[in-house]
C-alpha cells in the first residue's frame, strides 16, 4: 500500500468515501434528501478541496463552514452524523492508503469535523 500522492489517489479515496457514505442509511438522507448532490458533479470538487489540503495544490474556492451552516438550516448535522462521516473516512483511507499523507488527511478530516460542530453550535 502506498501514501497518497496525487489527485487521481484522491479520486480513488472521495470515490470509495463517498460509495460508503450513500450506502449507509443512517447518513446517506443528507447528500440524497437534503443537499441532493450530484455525485459525478461533486466528486471533482471534493478532489480539488483535499488536494488544496494535502497536496498544497490550490484551486478550492467555496465557503466550507458557510456550505455546511447551510446544511444544517435544513437538516441538524448532529454530533453522530459528524462521527459516522469520519469512521467511514479514517475506513477509506485505511484501506486505500498508508504513510504521512494518509495520516494528514484524517487528521485534517478530524479538525474539519471538529471545527464544523463548533461553528454549527454557535
Amino acid at each position: 500500500m502506498h501514501d497518497i500522492q496525487n489527485q487521481d489517489d484522491l479520486y480513488l479515496l472521495v470515490d470509495e468515501f463517498y460509495k460508503k457514505l450513500l450506502a449507509d442509511e443512517r447518513i446517506s438522507y443528507i447528500f440524497t434528501d437534503v443537499v441532493k448532490i450530484k455525485i459525478e458533479e461533486h466528486l471533482p470538487i471534493l478532489v480539488t478541496f483535499w488536494s488544496q489540503a494535502i497536496l498544497g495544490t490550490g484551486g478550492y474556492t467555496k465557503n466550507l463552514t458557510q456550505i455546511h451552516l447551510d446544511i444544517n438550516a435544513k437538516e441538524h448535522l448532529t454530533a453522530e452524523l459528524f462521527k459516522i462521516w469520519l469512521d467511514h473516512f479514517y475506513t477509506t483511507v485505511d484501506e486505500n492508503f498508508k504513510g504521512e499523507k494518509a495520516e494528514r488527511i484524517k487528521t485534517q478530516a478530524l479538525s474539519i469535523a471538529t471545527i464544523m460542530q463548533i461553528k454549527i453550535a454557535q
